[in-house]
């Protein structure tokens, strides 16, 4: 029996005894986790450094280490969003509403595990404890699939979160880690029909499209972030600076990360020497139009066309000069990905506009895009960010992690 046929059929034992295990022993648990990351921290970065090492030996980019890499100060993060997540109302059993029928039938919705949720992911540690986190809180059985560059790490927080899981009472076989990072074993899983219920891809472009192609289980689509922010004409150009400057710089090898500059012509004269300069002191590769360049006397590099649809996860920012907010509106909606789009702007019309038209999971008015996040949310964590429509979009939280039954309570009714 392979590893994964193995550890999905323990899965799926286990999703019959979860869906019992009372709110209170779930938040023991989430505690013990929380607790045994912080006490365990060394065991965490010593396999860090191992899963470092070898993907800087594989010329792993700069901004993908940022994304690998633990630190104290990351896991002790990590182990806050645990604890948020266990301070979060328990969304299962809750009755979302009844109403009582003409014939006396009451019929409510009632919120529901989904059962075996599987993610397959890629270099980013903290998902493995942000997604085994949420699908507990939520009775949910995890099994995770991350990348072979992040496997020592996944394993030992897995081990660690199992040890603390199961010691308080949650069923063997609730948290599961695919060890086998091969992409035989991905394909795989994405047809358990019969163990997985739902299965959630993070990742960039080529593995969600992979996932959305080869699964015959239900997936939630969770899209790359080819993210935008508009300095409209009416801007603060201050604030205007330091939301660029936040979106990109930051850290910008995650999804919400700015990738793609629009600027109001109006305000071009003013803004593009300025943002220009302070994006190239701090690394970051410039890929402008040639209208660009009547403000900017310095070298950047020219932007072709792929440039709009790329999501770089690096120091790299595409900027365009458009004449207004109608072309930054259609220039977004035919390239970005859905994910999150930003407008500066003092114009109330404006803000309204941008936020109703464009299309898009979470849309800004003078913020950064890096807050679309489950935590910043106060969702605690997340499991993922979707970019479709059907069932859940934006930061997906607990509720985003549950179905509903309808619950019948009647007196003796039968149908006529």
């Amino acid at each position: 029996m392979t590893e994964l046929i193995m550890k999905c059929s323990k899965a799926r034992e286990a999703a019959q005894k979860l869906i019992g295990v009372p709110s209170w022993m779930k938040d023991k648990a989430l505690e013990a986790i929380a607790d045994a990351l912080v006490e365990r921290t060394d065991e965490i970065i010593a396999a860090n450094k191992v899963d470092l090492e070898n993907a800087e030996a594989n010329g792993v980019r700069k901004a993908m280490l940022d994304r690998l890499s633990l630190d104290p100060e990351r896991i002790k993060g990590i182990a806050e969003g645990v604890r948020q997540v266990r301070d979060l109302n328990d969304p299962i059993g809750e009755v979302i509403n009844m109403w009582t029928r003409p014939n006396g039938l009451q019929i409510g919705k009632k919120r529901v595990p989904m059962g075996v949720i599987a993610i397959i992911y890629e270099a980013r540690p903290n998902v493995t404890v942000d997604a085994a986190a949420l699908c507990l809180k939520t009775s949910n059985v995890s099994i995770l699939r991350g990348g072979k560059e992040a496997i020592r790490s996944n394993t030992t927080l897995m081990k660690i979160m199992q040890d603390a899981a199961y010691s308080v009472g949650i069923p063997e076989g609730s948290l599961n880690i695919i060890e086998d990072t091969s992409r035989e074993t991905a394909t795989q899983l994405m047809k358990m029909n019969g163990y997985v219920d739902m299965l959630i891809p993070r990742g960039g472009k080529g593995l969600i499209k992979s996932v959305v192609e080869n699964a015959t289980v239900p997936v939630v689509e969770t899209a790359a972030g080819n993210c935008h922010v508009y300095v409209d004409g009416d801007a603060d150009l201050d604030m205007a600076l330091d939301i660029v400057m936040n979106a990109k710089v930051q850290r910008p090898s995650v999804c919400n990360a700015a990738e793609t500059l629009l600027i109001d012509k109006a305000v071009a004269d003013k803004f593009v020497p300025v943002v220009f300069k302070a994006l190239q002191e701090k690394g970051v590769e410039i890929r402008a139009c040639e209208e660009c360049k009547k403000y900017y006397d310095k070298d950047v590099a020219d932007a072709a066309e792929e440039d709009w649809e790329t999501e770089y996860n690096d120091y790299i920012l595409a900027v365009k000069i458009v004449d207004g907010l109608d072309e930054a509106i259609k220039h977004i909606n035919k390239y970005n990905t859905k994910h999150s789009e930003a407008i500066v702007t003092e114009n109330y019309t404006k803000s309204q506009r941008f936020l109703n038209e464009i299309d898009a999971a979470a849309v800004y008015v003078n913020a950064s895009t890096r807050f679309t996040d489950g935590f910043e949310f106060g969702f605690g964590a997340e499991i993922g960010i979707s970019t479709q429509k059907m069932h859940a979009r934006g930061p997906m939280g607990l509720e985003a992690l549950t179905s509903i039954k309808y619950i019948i309570l009647g007196n003796g009714q039968i149908r006529g």
